[in-house]
């Protein structure tokens, strides 16, 4: 049964009536030509700028060398420089720089490659190649909804069946996960997003991390995508706690299972920091052998930069304490505003994230195709609706996600005040249609 909201108990003269006061509304925020921009969740200048001093750095002072790879101006170094493996180290829980392999800036990047090898290869050595699984055999992803837009891209482009998982306040819907990795093996992998997930803000709690190192999957080559894009992006000064899937996994004897993917892309430069693919060393192992085809190393200057700037966990603490001076105010723009204009109508419910880089919105069913709409034609630019599901179908044409990271506080200010009025017309206009 629908929740009532302020709307319900109207009769079709009073729903025209305010149909027409929020037409006006809507027209005069069209005649003030907004460029508004609320699509991805990118770093502002402010943030960047933090950064600026590694780019000043004078590496001749240590002769460009790091400890276990030599000259970092020359070939060699593929899993990447110790340095900087023992700063992801020490911030993942991983035992052993042997559990770290350094990539390039996109830690997308790898997730992709993880999946074509996994489609021409196979997962593990003498696995067998999801391309070859048999007739009408496809490979299976889960997927936590609503979730990260560029996972699900990449299972369609390469013909992985998705299959939708409910995300609950405290992560993925594990008696559905149980079912399904247990008792499927055409079910390859999970994607997870598990601190401040994409869109919603959620971390998984420690009893839904233990029950994924504890999955017994019928599908030996079955992996956990563990997309850790936010470990260290709090917005308040303890943040969310995260359990260490790691070494739950080596409790179980099940390390196997982890692809875990971080990067600097949202610490230090976007388009130039690093990245690094957390396994076990038998996943590090043969993930090694097969990138040894494609380089013969990777840009090992500036994991060298980024060492001797962030140092480590604790110099990345004190980086990050700058990034949430910038970033916790223009959160709390958008849930004032979103409190302002809907709080008490029931036309829309939102998370509160104590971290990560967006703020999910649900609108009732059926209207958020159209208030993104409604939102373009005011200049508001907002993701695709249906972006945060698998093939780009919300069932409920209900969730859109806003990102707050790169406008200013008083864009930000404009462009929820102007999004929440798109919200209340699609809804009317879904009513009196």
């Amino acid at each position: 049964m629908p929740q009532k909201n302020i709307y319900s108990d109207f009769s079709q003269n009073q729903l025209f009536e305010e149909k027409q006061k929020l037409t006006n509304v809507f027209g005069e925020y069209k005649a003030k030509n907004l460029k508004l921009n609320m699509t991805r969740g990118v770093p502002c200048k402010e943030q960047l700028d933090l950064s600026n001093p590694m780019l000043k750095m004078d590496l001749s002072e240590i002769d460009y060398s790091s400890k276990d790879a030599g000259d970092c101006r020359n070939y060699g170094g593929l899993t990447g420089i110790v340095e900087a493996r023992e700063m992801f180290r020490d911030l993942t829980g991983a035992g052993s720089v042997n559990e770290i392999m350094l990539f390039g800036n996109s830690s997308l990047n790898i997730m992709h490659d993880n999946i074509v090898r996994s489609m021409l290869l196979g997962v593990y050595e003498g696995s067998t190649p999801w391309s070859k699984l048999g007739d009408n055999q496809k490979p299976k992803f889960l997927c936590p909804v609503p979730g990260y837009d560029r996972h699900f891209s990449i299972c369609e482009y390469y013909g992985i069946e998705m299959i939708n998982i409910k995300l609950n306040s405290d992560g993925p819907d594990m008696d559905e996960v149980e079912k399904l990795v247990n008792g499927d093996p055409l079910v390859k992998g999970i994607w997870c997003v598990p601190k401040y997930s994409n869109p919603d803000g959620i971390t998984y709690s420690d009893e839904v991390v233990k029950r994924l190192a504890d999955l017994s999957p019928a599908a030996d080559d079955f992996r956990i995508y563990y997309d850790n894009a936010y470990f260290v992006h709090d917005l308040t000064d303890e943040g969310d706690a995260l359990l260490d899937i790691l070494a739950e996994l080596k409790k179980n004897k099940k390390e196997d299972m982890l692809n875990m993917f971080i990067s600097t892309s949202k610490i230090t430069f976007a388009g130039g920091g690093i990245c690094a693919l957390v396994a076990s060393e038998k996943n590090i192992k043969y993930i090694s052998s097969k990138v040894f085809i494609q380089t013969i190393g990777p840009d090992k200057l500036n994991q060298l930069r980024h060492a001797v700037f962030l140092k480590d966990k604790a110099g990345i603490k004190a980086h990050m304490a700058k990034h949430r001076e910038i970033l916790k105010p223009k959160f709390e723009a958008v849930n004032i505003g979103l409190e302002k204009n809907l709080g008490g109508t029931n036309l829309a419910k939102w998370n509160k994230p104590n971290g990560g880089y967006f703020i999910s919105l649900f609108v009732p069913e059926n209207c958020a195709k159209k208030t993104i709409a409604l939102a373009a034609e005011l200049g508001v630019a907002l993701t695709p609706a249906g972006s945060t599901y698998p093939y780009k179908k919300d069932p409920d044409d209900s969730n859109i996600r806003i990102a707050p990271t790169f406008p200013s506080i008083d864009d930000l200010t404009l462009a929820v005040d102007a999004l929440c009025v798109c919200i209340k017309l699609a809804y009317i206009e879904s009513l009196t249609a």
